[in-house]
């Protein structure tokens, strides 16, 4: 029999992002503007469309074979594991025909004091794109992006990942050929990879968005009261709730991400029996058999998702997992112009 639930301890609540300082040195040449990417809320809506429709250009091998980084640098910097995002920045960088340096957690100086400031103003005479996997406060890139020569952007924080929201919507652009009027349903923790999907799809006229989170694991109330704002705004619906009870029918897609968010830990010994009844798995299908399924991966197949959904014929994920090129190749382009 499944505990009940039970309020875990609270999160710390997402804050709203500061504005990114700019500093121009004198003995500093300033080159052609750069673009950050460090939340979707950085994003126009035009921007946001835009960078979505390019992504899908690129899956669909429709964007030519253009090469607007030859002659840049990219930094690539990771403190956190990483298979897809890694990879895909990597490889898209050198697809749009510039150089990478991939540095490791204990690469920097940082790890002897060194601030975030003088480290971005450094790295900013060397690199052109710094690509960043910090799973800690998105303050510290904002630190780094406080300079005019070098685009910063978030490969992943501990509030949101906006690179995967982007790869996210390149998906559903290209099965559906579009993003307006779709119903997607999400399953799991209110964790970085929810924070940044609620940011970007309640901007799309029509959308519906559901999620059901466990108890005590929801969004922050920042992104929660954001995405009602923008819903509001856009013609989209948004709705969170703490039960399985009564899903919503005929859903377009079905969400869930790895319970354990990588770079994070749950103090609430009992979490599994709390996260158990969120579980995706076929019977779901009974109420949309015509959703597919995604996830951002890597998944534990029997926490929270089943083989069977994740191996089966309604699964996108695999090709979602590819999109993260793309999107990535749609961010770097997007951040030089």
């Amino acid at each position: 029999m499944t505990a009940g639930p039970r309020e875990a301890p609270a999160r710390r609540p997402a804050r709203r992002p500061a504005p990114i300082r700019k500093v121009t040195h004198p003995q500093e040449d300033t080159v052609a503007p750069v673009r950050h990417l460090i939340s979707i809320d950085d994003l126009s809506d035009t921007d946001l469309y835009s960078l979505v429709l390019r992504g899908a250009a690129f899956s669909a091998g429709t964007a030519g074979r253009p090469a607007p980084l030859a002659g840049d640098v990219v930094g690539i910097y990771f403190r956190k594991t990483s298979t897809r995002t890694r990879t895909a920045f990597s490889s898209g960088a050198l697809r749009l025909g510039a150089q990478i340096i991939a540095y490791g957690p204990d690469d920097l100086q940082l790890n002897t004091g060194e601030t975030s400031e003088d480290t971005g103003r450094v790295m900013s005479g060397m690199l052109d794109v710094l690509v960043a996997r910090t799973a800690g406060d998105p303050a510290e890139m904002r630190a780094w992006a406080a300079q005019d020569r070098m685009a910063v952007v978030n490969a992943m924080s501990a509030d949101e990942h906006p690179t995967q929201a982007l790869t996210d919507l390149t998906t559903l652009q290209g099965h559906f050929g579009g993003i307006e009027g779709l119903r997607v349903l999400y399953v799991g923790e209110g964790n970085n990879t929810a924070s940044a999907l609620a940011l970007a799809l309640t901007r799309y006229p029509g959308v519906s968005l559901e999620l059901r989170t466990p108890p005590g694991y929801g969004l922050a109330p920042y992104y929660r009261e954001r995405a009602a704002d923008q819903a509001g705004r856009h013609g989209a619906t948004f709705r969170e709730r703490h039960d399985m009870d009564d899903l919503p029918a005929d859903q377009d897609a079905v969400y869930t991400s790895r319970w354990q968010t990588t770079g994070t830990s749950k103090p609430d010994p009992d979490w599994r029996e709390i996260f158990a009844p969120f579980q995706v798995s076929a019977a779901l299908w009974e109420t949309s058999p015509k959703a597919v399924f995604l996830h951002d991966l890597p998944a534990h197949r029997g926490d929270e998702v089943t083989a069977e959904v994740l191996d089966g014929p309604a699964s996108i994920a695999f090709a979602q997992a590819e999109n993260k090129m793309h999107s990535a190749m749609a961010v770097l382009e997007w951040c030089r112009p």
